[in-house]
């Protein structure tokens, strides 16, 4: 039991650190308790979200599909729909109307926050069925692979959504249209990850490393692009 609390903290580290680093995109930074209580709300997420996959998956079992299908079929919508459509609905209910949301950007850092705490969550439950005899091994090799694979995919599908969630407060006209094309981007880049990660060989090396790297070029090209927006249409929409 005594290494649960380790768990913890070591799970907290790599959300913590991309936290650290996209924060710095912020020139306002958010007031820490916000920061802080989102994060935790993402957190919160985690295990409901959970139980949404593995119902979704037991309902897939019910249907005559091979399994290639079922896979690509769980990873696209029991999985990476679930996930994004979970994260904005705590942005939406919790943050868009409060007054720290007061420009554009943190459309893109609050859906950051919290995508980085439910990452942060899932890490915590990974460690926790790590087995004993090869802890520490394991426990590096996992984190590694998580700072810059899971936890990596959840910020920058996180900030895509948050782009787009900008954009579609400011220009009213085609808010529907942007907000929705963003979502589905996140949705079918993570799915795309999700599956990737099933491949056996180095082509899924060269998937995963080229989708991330690609992505994580939009996101930067993204948070130029959102400081250049308008505050006071955003603040009109809302």
């Amino acid at each position: 039991m005594f290494q649960y609390p380790i768990f913890i903290i070591l799970g907290l580290v790599p959300s913590v650190i991309w936290l650290l680093f996209y924060l710095r995109k912020d020139k306002r930074p958010e007031p820490n308790e916000m920061v802080i209580k989102i994060f935790i709300y993402g957190m919160a997420i985690t295990l409901p979200v959970a139980l949404i996959e593995w119902g979704f998956v037991n309902v897939l079992k019910n249907f005559n599909l091979s399994s290639g299908v079922m896979i690509a079929i769980y990873f696209l919508l029991g999985v990476a729909l679930v996930e994004e459509t979970a994260k904005y609905l705590i942005i939406k209910f919790r943050i868009l109307r409060d007054p720290a949301f007061d420009e554009p950007i943190d459309a893109m850092i609050y859906m950051i926050i919290v995508g980085l705490g439910f990452a942060a969550l899932e890490n915590i439950l990974v460690l926790f069925v790590l087995k004993e005899p090869e802890l520490l091994e394991k426990t590096i090799l996992t984190l590694s692979g998580r700072f810059i694979g899971a936890t990596f995919l959840h910020a920058l599908c996180s900030a895509n959504i948050g782009f787009f969630l900008a954009l579609s407060l400011i220009k009213k006209k085609k808010n529907t249209l942007l907000f929705l094309l963003g979502l589905t981007a996140s949705i079918i880049l993570h799915g795309i990850y999700n599956l990737a990660i099933t491949i056996e060989g180095w082509s899924k090396a060269v998937i995963i490393i080229s989708m991330l790297s690609g992505l994580f070029l939009v996101v930067l090209y993204e948070f130029k692009k959102v400081n250049k927006l308008r505050i006071y249409g955003m603040r009109q929409a809302l």
